[in-house]
């Protein structure tokens, strides 16, 4: 079940990484929130090498939520990686960035996003945001087991 699923947060601001795991708070999504800091990092633990090297593979994230902007391998490349590998490519994608940038929007939904939504500054507004990303994702979207698992 999604609900027992991890959440894979990749953000590397350190306050919209508090705000975000203050809105799962806020609405009592209770899922183990993995965050990975940079594209890197975010790519380590998907595919259980560097420093997630030995994780159990088969225990998918039920959503990433991923930034654009961010050091090392940006959004876009670790969205081009994931929808590469066979392991990942059904995994859901939901982009959460500041971008408005109409390019970094089509290119996103281009390379495989599931959805694309710009954070909100007011944090009402963002509480709302994820309280309905919960839902969705964890709650009434059903997720795809590959064949064999």
């Amino acid at each position: 079940m999604a609900s027992e699923r991890p959440i894979l947060l990749v953000e590397d601001n350190p306050d919209d990484e508090a705000l975000t795991l203050r809105a799962f708070n806020k609405n009592r999504i209770a899922n183990e929130v993995i965050v990975a800091r940079d594209g890197v990092e975010a790519l380590d633990y998907l595919f259980g090498t560097g420093s997630h090297a030995g994780r159990d593979l088969s225990v998918a994230p039920a959503v990433v939520l991923l930034d654009l902007k961010l050091p090392r391998v940006d959004g876009l490349e670790v969205l081009r990686r994931v929808r590469a590998d066979a392991r990942t490519n059904l995994l859901p994608v939901v982009i959460l960035t500041t971008s408005r940038e109409q390019q970094d929007i089509y290119e996103a939904y281009q390379l495989g996003a599931n959805s694309y939504i710009r954070k909100p500054v007011d944090f009402e507004k963002f509480i709302y945001a994820v309280g309905q990303l919960g839902l969705y994702w964890l709650v009434l979207n059903e997720p795809v087991d590959p064949p064999g698992n």
